[in-house]
């Protein structure tokens, strides 16, 4: 098997659960290398951390930003997946603190959205977690996302 050192910015993408092994936990995280949701990748993550276990299983949320460092293990046969056991984790946003089963977190190249299914507006907020506004509509995503734009000189 193949090992890397290798640090990383996701956002949890389902509810963290308790691994195979007693004091461990599984998670995944979503990776944007490029502005392109297709080029968006999901990495497997274990910890044995018990730091970190407790963080997962208590107060980190889906739709976190979570940033990581841990080894990347590559497997010996193409079939399995490649698994990342973190050893440091920190928290760089929060998604809305909310029960979030219900809602979807999307997309907009350097933007993020909750879609929530009990309300019409959206909150929007760049990827790095700075608020953006709430959109009306759905439809009045990137209307409210051009505005920004337009606003901050295209920094988001």
């Amino acid at each position: 098997m193949d090992t890397k050192h290798l640090t990383i910015d996701g956002f949890l993408d389902t509810v963290p659960t308790p691994g195979d092994a007693p004091y461990t936990a599984r998670f995944q995280l979503i990776v944007s290398p490029t502005d392109d949701v297709v080029d968006d990748v999901t990495w497997s993550c274990t910890t044995s951390n018990p730091g970190i276990v407790h963080a997962l299983l208590t107060e980190i949320q889906p739709g976190d930003l979570l940033h990581v460092t841990g080894i990347l293990t590559q497997p010996d046969r193409a079939t399995e997946a490649a698994r990342l056991t973190v050893d440091s984790l920190e928290v760089l946003g929060t998604a809305p603190v909310r029960a979030l089963q219900e809602m979807v977190l999307d997309r907009y190249g350097d933007y993020a959205v909750v879609f929530d299914p009990d309300r019409e507006e959206v909150p929007v907020f760049t990827t790095l977690g700075q608020w953006v506004g709430l959109a009306d509509t759905p439809d009045a995503i990137a209307t409210l996302i051009e505005i920004h734009e337009r606003v901050n000189g295209g920094d988001t």
